[in-house]
């Protein structure tokens, strides 16, 4: 464990980094990423895991009240993105949740070093969704959806992409980022627009089919779709006034991605049966945009589906990147995830994300990694609660706000565990797994770190 007589860097308990305090990126006006960058990246990271991914799983659990679903992972959003906002403005640092945890327990390093190593396990999964999902409406669009072949090379291909992208600086990403979210917006709202004349009653009534529990639930497995607004407490010490344009980058993107969701989750529901949906649930917004449109919409939607995981794909090993480098700083992750390049540029982390990713989108199933990422950004979100409950005199947040954020997320983590308990026992027992796997790991790894700081100690004296 870390002590006050180690050489392991803990961070004291209670300190307030300084506001001005700027990152050599932020440190050049150029370099700093505006309120539209921001939103860019939360709505990117949200819409490029939410509606095209997990869509046909929303419908599957909860049937005609999916749509209902997704509003219930908005609001349990909004409520963990007040604590992030919060901290975020109480304490300026690309560490995000790492750094909030290590502040709020800092006699208990490996409280934040396990949730540090859970939140970077959680990007790669979120990223080797976007990149399945990718693949899989690019496999669409070529016509060649039954093809894994297709599928998992462009998978690879869009990964290695956006490593080169990311690898060029900060400015660009952000510039990137824009652009793609701005395209699919549009594409995305010609889609609800047109498809709204084509819905039947009968496929939205009545509206809990399957009883009021699976919206919950349902709302639960696919919280994954709202992960995305935490990449921008990544950015921080990157962002252009951030005091102001924080807060409205969080709570501005989860607005508008659940206006989003809701209305494509309404027209796609009610122009496909559920067989239909089941049938094409990889792709079932671009299947869903036929009536409407015919073969046009399938078209559109396929287009508006590389676009949305490409840009969640960048803003998430954009923002990953720079926690695994904070991370590492601090010595709580191997020290050379903290390289950068002349741009400033984490780029050994980068590559390690892309790789790593790639891997996961090769070998596992669109539920077991849409499951492991929903779980794993409900566990951190908590913990970020936690931590916030702890600190809130410096953040100067509201005790009930923090309650009724905690409470939502135990509600739904609840759910979750029944859900999975009760559906498949060996998928319930690999998940359990995998957490206790990342905790051991992170142990181990901060024992060593100590070991080897107090054997230097020793030396020098």
């Amino acid at each position: 464990m870390f002590n006050n007589d180690s050489k392991c860097k803990e961070a004291p308990g209670g300190r307030v980094i300084n506001p001005n305090t700027q990152s050599p990126i932020a440190s050049k006006l150029h370099q700093k990423l505006n309120l539209a960058e921001l939103l860019a990246m939360g709505i990117g990271g949200m819409i490029g895991g939410g509606i095209f991914s997990v869509l046909g799983m929303a419908v599957n659990i909860s049937g005609h009240a999916a749509p209902l679903a997704f509003l219930i992972g908005s609001f349990v959003a909004l409520g963990a993105g007040y604590s992030y906002v919060k901290l975020a403005l109480g304490f300026h640092s690309d560490g995000a949740s790492f750094t909030y945890l290590d502040r709020a327990f800092p006699k208990h390093p490996n409280i934040a070093g396990i949730a540090g190593w859970t939140v970077i396990v959680g990007y790669i999964g979120t990223l080797a969704l976007y990149a399945y999902t990718f693949g899989v409406y690019g496999a669409h669009l070529l016509g060649s959806a039954g093809s894994p072949t297709v599928r998992m090379v462009l998978s690879a291909a869009v990964l290695l992409f956006f490593m080169l992208i990311n690898l060029q600086g900060v400015k660009s990403s952000g510039q990137t980022e824009v652009i793609i979210v701005f395209s699919k917006v549009i594409l995305l709202g010609l889609f609800a627009v047109a498809g709204i004349f084509s819905i039947k009653q009968d496929h939205l009534f009545p509206v809990f089919e399957k009883g009021v529990s699976s919206v919950f639930i349902a709302g639960a497995m696919i919280f994954v779709a709202f992960e995305g607004f935490q990449l921008i407490t990544n950015a921080v010490m990157e962002t252009e006034n951030a005091d102001r344009n924080i807060p409205r980058g969080i709570y501005g993107s989860i607005l508008i991605t659940s206006l989003i969701y809701f209305g494509v989750a309404v027209v796609a529901v009610g122009n496909l049966t559920p067989i239909e949906i089941r049938a094409s649930k990889e792709y079932t917004l671009a299947i869903a945009a036929e009536p409407a449109l015919g073969t046009a919409g399938g078209i559109l939607v396929d287009l508006a589906a590389l676009l949305a995981t490409s840009s969640a794909i960048n803003a998430t090993a954009f923002g990953a990147s720079r926690m695994m480098a904070e991370m590492a700083t601090e010595k709580r992750m191997p020290h050379r995830f903290s390289f950068r390049s002349r741009t400033d540029v984490p780029w050994i982390a980068i590559v390690a994300l892309t790789v790593i990713s790639g891997a996961f989108t090769l070998l596992g199933s669109l539920e077991t990694i849409t499951l492991f990422s929903s779980m794993t950004f409900l566990l951190i979100s908590l913990a970020v609660s936690v931590a916030n409950l702890k600190l809130r005199k410096i953040t100067n947040s509201n005790l009930w706000l923090i309650l009724l954020g905690m409470t939502l997320m135990l509600t739904t983590i609840g759910l979750l565990v029944l859900h999975l308990w009760q559906e498949n026992h060996q998928l319930f027992f690999w998940l359990g797994g995998a957490f206790a796997l990342i905790a051991l790991v992170e142990i181990a790894f901060c024992e060593r770190e100590c070991r080897n700081s107090s054997h230097k100690q020793k030396k020098s004296e």
